[in-house]
């Protein structure tokens, strides 16, 4: 395969059908769902074998019970152990006969650990049985507990028949009959989605497959009767077209013209029944209109629902004759309206037909920016949730609201001893937090549009707090002067995330006893409001006497408490916080292990809580200029610190974690060179010495322009990922010696230091061969260090360790270990005299860890983006990116700067545009959250439509309709001094103009982000970057949560503004909360992708359909990381030659990638293409291409076509259509990715061979043999000079050269004979091939970065023996690579060695 064969070592002869990650198309923008982030988490660092974890401590992995051994999640014997003992739970199933009144019995297969509940379920879905929902089941007369497993039921076994017994109806029940029955009629109408309510959202998948793929596969023609398929694209697809339109972004499905089974059915105004007729059974009243127009009045009774005698205005609850008694409202209305049965059965029909994971349920709400006009029609199961508070049945708990913060601890507290166990405990935690983040989302909401009572209500609004559903809620404003000294409102707005995110660490470490809130941060309508789950007790008491740990006020009273330091000491290792003590305002020293502000409190319910975890992690000192510390030169030179808008920014985990990682290396690397300094001393009596210490005294002054040029290294394309983590390694390590107080001329460790920041060492040479053993033992001895405390080991090498231990700034002096305090530089903290050494020391680690951030990350996502390895698509997978590598959002000012400094900029121009869009789109949040909180509640459409006129419409004087009053009222009413949080009555919103708003937003990009934008308007913006209106009003609204109506906007109008009032559908919030992982199935998932790795795909894929049980067993169906499951999956399939099975579990990713992540994301672009693959290797060619289609228009909506991806997607597409003979078309697109390639690949890379070669290969067929030599002599060019005379590919593009030089003359002379002798030339017959479906398919695999090589069974044992053998090489410590090639990421990799 081309585009990675440079990386195929020579001597690997033939190998497995491997699947190897395509080299530029990377599955970039996978790893930056959410799925890889959960490998920070779950792991100590990111790219070492986990067996390096011990040493640093960290002790993540050793939770995982029987997963310990020897800290390395993917050690054989963990894994041993734990497959057997999913054997065990996994008892097979059997089956059982069901019988329900009125149909024939079914069979129905069931396994032992499920519930009866769940049999109730799949009744409650059946097409014959999904009617009732009162009945109990009967095994033998015995009525069967709903929560019982089925294993611990008596007598039930293969074979046994249950009975469905109607049950008689309580108020209760009847209204979960009422509720069903409406969602079976609105099963197929998408307005829930739209609205964004009860975790439905929108799948257009089956419009392009036309239904379920698995079943139509077999009816669809094969792709032999080419003739019938219509491939042209819709105009706005080919490429070079600058049409973006957004209406095709929501296809209309033909089945959500819903068939209307009822006109009207509502609660009646009889309602609730008096309380004679409660004697006689009446539960309540319902008032139906039939489609027929007939009007009826229904009574639910114990007995089920039968007609009565009332009428709209008299009250006679007597039954109608005939009352059509039946248990079932389905029943009845089908006795009293043909149309309900004809129309009601159809749709249950086309219900079940669906695929089911159109319809689950999602774990959290997904919201679309977009929607169509949609009729509102009357619904009485949303107008009652609407007027009653919900709480009381809505959850199906006996007792009113939940107890929310009962529920979340009382998980927590779940036994985890076992499988089975811990797979219920997450299943629970998991449970328990979307529900709590739904409840937290429906009252932030409420509380803002003013409809929850505060429990301050004198105050003024904003320092109002209010308790809802058992949730205490506060807004993010800087109340009581709280965060005075830190930044005031700037810095209450970065508290509540800051705190998440503390809340998600601790909660990720998961010690036993300590106790985190539920914690939620929603923004809506321009305010920040935290959800939190209450301690008990902690209304009643003064915060005064509770805080028992930590301080309230910043530091300046300081308590302690044995208890929590001993839980919280547990913690310290993991999150790398050092036990610190501080001094209160008694001038006592006292211990903490945590930041100052980080209270602990005992709840009545006797556990411990900690609140306020804004500083978990360390202080950012690029944004925190403190007086009288100097940065290191790195630092400053980039224009650090900087000032930033609070001080409360923090280091990300993810940076500390890669931190730590990069030290670790850099203290392994110390060590080995002084053991074999101390070995080549004893061999030659220190004749070698002198040689080494020489080449590491450069002056101090040379190792800054060393690190200036190492820098300047890894930013270039050239250097390899092995010497650029070796050059980049050592960097912080010559800062931090120059830096420090004290000079570190202790011999070896200066040398080590230098050496490796020069790579100039007389070990060069040797120095593969030679560090291995010296690594190999300096790890040997570290973990020596680390079992016996140092005792018992030989004083030479505990200097060593020692050495190396101070160079790298770790706490102790025995082993390796990082640890951060996070209350420096805390305004008010005082340290106690005697730790004034460590606090220097801290100091410095801090500086380290910024000028690492700069010097290390940024240029080493730069140097992924440039080979392709991260491929950002929009801001949320840049974000994402950024994030991975602990790279705050607020550099992107300076990661753009980087960009644009760099050499090869034209290779970036995508990530720089991008960037541009994400860096001006949060600028115009930013303006555009104060901007909505002086607006009031009823011209809050005006004002949404007036700010996106201003910010994208190209009208220049964009003036605001203040809304013609529908309701003028003559009499002003009296100022309330009391309004609901939105209550802003001002129209100051009104006067914006676009040219104020882009003044704004260019000043705030210089303020925040430290970038110049020197725009004046959208269109000089759109202009000078490249940019597309559309992807920044996507943006825009993401980011904001607005929905806009979906139609043809025209913003470049200069006559009329692009959006009215009307446009704006909804405000949505944005919402911020922990995702709990599921331990288990990662570690599965982990090891089955290492198992591929090396080559065992059958392995590989038993463990990963191992994790995918294990998913839902925690997650339910619908997740993200089921979804990369599922992906590999297919992938596996695909590769193993089982194409339907690859077909159907790439449906579902794509199903499911619509429905958790949008379906516009990034991610399910990718899915989509996945999919196109499979289906044409299943000889579905028009579905192939649809696909295709749909993937490349979504693509041109988020990104535009200027985008490396576009390549891979215009690739496909060439090819596919080449494929059906549509050469002309088939040109137009490969063109356009040979057009791409050369641009961010450079025109000497492979993938540019291989583009100009499909272009030959159409023009051949078009029989123009002059262009294809042309293309195929570029193409030979390009892998003579890459690959070499001898190398099979170049060798392959000869042969083809000639046999199209030969084409070429055959063609030349038959036009020559026509010429000669005129019509009654003899024409040979001219062979023009056809390219055949098998040569478009290998060429499809080979762009898609999937390579089958045929194995003899010796190659395969050759095969796995280098892969031991490299294994062990990379045990070893040799193990160099940047992190992204580690296992942890759920993305596809599967490289060849």
């Amino acid at each position: 395969m081309v585009s990675k064969t440079d990386d195929i070592p020579a001597s690997v002869p033939d190998c497995n059908p491997v699947d190897l990650q395509r080299d530029g198309a990377g599955d970039g923008a996978q790893e930056a769902t959410g799925t890889s982030k959960s490998c920070v988490k779950e792991s100590c660092g990111c790219g070492h074998s986990a067996d390096t974890a011990m040493v640093n401590g960290d002790g993540a992995h050793t939770e995982e019970g029987e997963l310990k051994q020897d800290g390395n999640s993917e050690a054989d014997g963990g894994e041993d152990s734990s497959e057997q003992e999913v054997i065990v739970i996994q008892d097979t199933g059997f089956t059982i006969k069901i019988q329900a009144p009125g149909t024939e019995p079914f069979d129905l297969q069931v396994s032992p650990q499920e519930m009866v509940q769940e049999i109730h379920q799949v009744l409650m879905d059946r097409e014959d049985t999904c009617h009732r929902t009162c009945f109990s089941l009967q095994l033998d007369g015995n009525v069967l507990d709903n929560f019982a497993e089925l294993k611990s039921i008596e007598g039930l076994q293969e074979g046994s028949l249950l009975k469905v017994v109607e049950e008689p109806y309580t108020v209760r029940e009847a209204r979960i009959h009422v509720r069903h029955i409406r969602d079976l009629l609105k099963s197929l109408d998408p307005s829930d989605a739209y609205n964004g309510v009860d975790c439905n959202s929108l799948s257009f998948l089956s419009i392009f497959t036309d239904g379920d793929l698995g079943d139509s596969g077999k009816r669809k023609k094969k792709g032999t009767e080419l003739e019938q398929i219509d491939c042209t694209p819709p105009e706005h697809i080919l490429p070079g077209s600058k049409e973006r339109p957004l209406v095709p972004l929501q296809p209309q499905n033909k089945d959500w013209k819903p068939m209307q089974c009822l006109k009207v059915l509502t609660m009646s105004g009889w309602n609730p029944p008096p309380g004679n007729r409660k004697m006689h059974g009446d539960l309540m009243y319902l008032y139906i209109v039939t489609v027929e127009e007939r009007h009826v009045s229904v009574t639910a009774s114990t007995r089920g629902f039968y007609l009565n005698q009332s009428t709209t205005y008299t009250f006679n609850p007597k039954p109608a004759n005939p009352s059509f008694l039946s248990h079932s409202l389905v029943e009845l209305l089908s006795q009293i309206s043909p149309a309900f049965k004809k129309n009601f059965t159809s749709l249950q029909k086309k219900r079940v037909q669906r695929h089911p994971f159109e319809r689950i349920a999602t774990p959290f709400q997904v919201y679309s920016w977009t929607a169509p006009q949609v009729d509102h029609a009357m619904d009485c199961v949303r107008a009652e949730d609407a007027y009653t508070s919900r709480l009381g049945y809505e959850e199906h708990i006996p007792g009113q609201t939940r107890d929310w913060n009962e529920e979340l601890q009382t998980t927590r507290e779940l036994p985890r001893k076992n499988l089975p166990e811990r797979l219920l405990r997450e299943r629970a935690i998991f449970k328990v937090h979307s529900d709590f983040a739904a409840a937290a989302t429906r009252g932030a909401m409420a509380v803002i549009d003013g409809n929850v009572m505060a429990i301050n209500p004198g105050e003024e609004t904003r320092m109002q707090m209010f308790i809802w559903n058992n949730i205490f809620f506060s807004l993010g404003f800087d109340v009581r002067d709280h965060y005075r000294e830190l930044g005031g409102d700037a810095a209450a707005h970065a508290a509540p995330t800051n705190d998440l995110n503390g809340v998600r660490a601790y909660g990720a470490v998961d010690v036993e006893g300590l106790y985190t809130l539920g914690t939620v941060v929603v923004d809506y309508r321009g305010y920040r409001v935290t959800a939190q789950s209450i301690i008990p007790g902690i209304l009643e008491r003064e915060q005064e006497q509770s805080v028992i740990y930590g301080s309230i006020d910043f530091g300046k009273t300081v308590v302690s408490h044995d208890k929590y330091l001993e839980l919280l000491d547990k913690t310290s290792r993991p999150l790398k916080v050092q036990q610190h003590n501080v001094l209160n305002e008694k001038d006592e020293s006292v211990e903490l292990c945590s930041s100052v502000e980080c209270k602990g409190i005992i709840g009545n319910d006797g556990r411990h809580y900690i609140l306020d975890l804004l500083r978990t992690f360390p202080p950012d000192l690029n944004f925190l200029p403190v007086e009288g510390e100097e940065l290191s030169a790195e630092s400053q030179r980039q224009g650090f610190p900087r000032q930033h808008r609070h001080r409360l920014a923090c280091l990300r985990q993810e940076l500390i974690e890669a931190f730590v990682e990069h030290r670790y290396l850099l203290f392994m690397k110390m060590a080995a060179l002084q053991l074999m300094q101390q070995k080549a001393n004893k061999d030659s009596n220190k004749t070698d010495m002198p040689a080494i210490t020489e080449s590491s005294e450069a002056p101090t002054d040379g190792k800054a322009d060393t690190t200036q040029t190492t820098a300047a290294e890894v930013s270039t394309d050239s250097t390899g990922p092995v010497d650029n983590s070796a050059s980049t390694a050592p960097q912080v390590a010559t800062e931090s010696e120059e830096n420090s107080s004290k000079p570190t001329t202790n011999g070896p460790v200066d040398p080590a230091g230098t050496q490796n920041g020069e790579r100039k060492s007389p070990l060069e040479g040797k120095e593969l061969e030679e560090s291995i053993p010296g690594l190999a033992q300096a790890k040997e001895l570290a973990e020596t260090l680390v079992s016996e405390d140092g005792s018992g080991i030989d004083p030479k090498s505990r200097e060593v360790v020692l050495n190396a231990c101070k160079a790298v700034g770790s706490i102790s002096t025995t082993s390796f270990d990082i640890r951060f305090n996070p209350d420096i530089f805390s305004p008010g903290v005082r340290f106690p005299e005697d730790a004034l050494e460590d606090i220097q020391k801290q100091k410095q680690l801090l500086k380290d860890a910024a000028a690492f951030l700069v010097t290390c990350q940024v240029p080493s996502l730069v140097k992924d983006c440039l080979d392709h390895s991260t491929l950002p698509m929009d801001g949320v997978t840049l974000t994402e990116a950024l994030h991975q590598r602990g790279i705050n959002v607020r550099y992107l000012g300076t990661v753009l700067e980087f960009v644009d400094k760099t050499p090869a900029k034209a290779q970036l121009e995508h990530f720089y545009r991008i960037g541009v869009i994400e860096l001006i789109t949060r600028c115009a949040k930013h303006i555009f959250r104060t901007y909505l909180q002086g607006v009031e509640l009823s011209a809050l459409s005006a004002a949404v439509s007036h700010f996106l006129n201003c910010f994208l419409s190209s009208f220049p004087d964009a003036v605001a309709h203040l809304p013609a009053d529908e309701l003028v009222s003559r009499r002003k009413s009296r100022k309330r001094r009391n309004r609901v949080p939105g209550g802003g009555d001002n129209t100051a919103w009104a006067s914006l103009t676009p040219s104020e708003l882009w003044k704004n937003i260019a000043a705030e990009a210089q303020s925040y982000y430290y970038f110049k934008i020197q725009c004046e308007s959208a269109d000089q913006v759109v202009e000078k970057y490249g940019l597309q209106k559309i992807t920044l009003l996507r943006e825009i609204s993401v980011k904001t949560g607005i929905q806009i109506l979906l139609k043809e906007y025209n913003f470049d109008s200069r006559h009329k503004p692009a959006f009215t009032e009307e446009d704006i559908l909804n405000i949505f919030p944005v919402v911020k909360h922990v995702n709990p992982k599921a331990s288990d199935a990662f570690h599965f998932f982990q090891s089955g992708q290492a198992k591929v790795q090396q080559g065992f795909l059958k392995e590989g894929c038993e463990l990963i359909n191992e994790a995918l049980n294990l998913f839902n067993n925690v997650y339910g169906a619908m997740h993200v990381e089921i979804c990369a499951c599922l992906r590999l999956l297919a992938r596996l399939n695909y590769i193993m030659g089982d194409h339907p099975e690859a077909l159907s579990n790439q449906q579902k990713a794509v199903l499911m990638s619509e429905r958790v992540l949008g379906i516009e994301h990034p991610n399910t672009i990718q899915e989509y293409m996945h999919l196109a693959l499979y289906c044409f290797a299943n000889g579905q060619l028009s579905t192939a291409l649809k696909l295709l289609y749909r993937a490349r228009y979504l693509m041109l909506l988020v990104c535009g076509e200027d985008h490396p991806e576009m390549a891979l997607i215009d690739s496909n597409i060439g090819l596919v259509l080449h494929g059906v003979m549509e050469y002309d078309l088939s040109l137009r697109f490969l063109e356009n990715a040979l057009t791409i390639n050369t641009k961010y690949h450079g025109a000497r890379s492979l993938k540019v061979a291989l583009s100009h070669h499909l272009v030959a290969r159409v023009y051949e067929s078009k029989a123009e043999f002059r262009s294809a030599l042309q293309h195929e002599k570029e193409g030979y060019t390009i892998y003579k000079n890459q690959m070499g005379e001898a190398h099979e590919k170049t060798k392959e593009s000869s042969e083809y050269l000639k046999y199209l030089t030969q084409q070429a003359v055959a063609l030349q002379r038959t036009m020559n004979e026509i010429y000669k002798n005129g019509s009654n030339a003899s024409i040979m017959p001219l062979k023009f091939t056809a390219p055949s479906m098998a040569s478009i398919l290998e060429q499809l695999n080979i762009i898609n970065g999937i390579i089958f090589i045929p194995l003899s069974q010796k190659d395969l044992e050759n095969l796995k023996a280098e892969v031991q053998r490299r294994q062990q090489l990379q045990e070893l410590g040799k193990s160099e690579e940047p992190a992204e090639g580690s296992p942890l990421e759920l993305e596809d990799k599967i490289p060849v060695d």
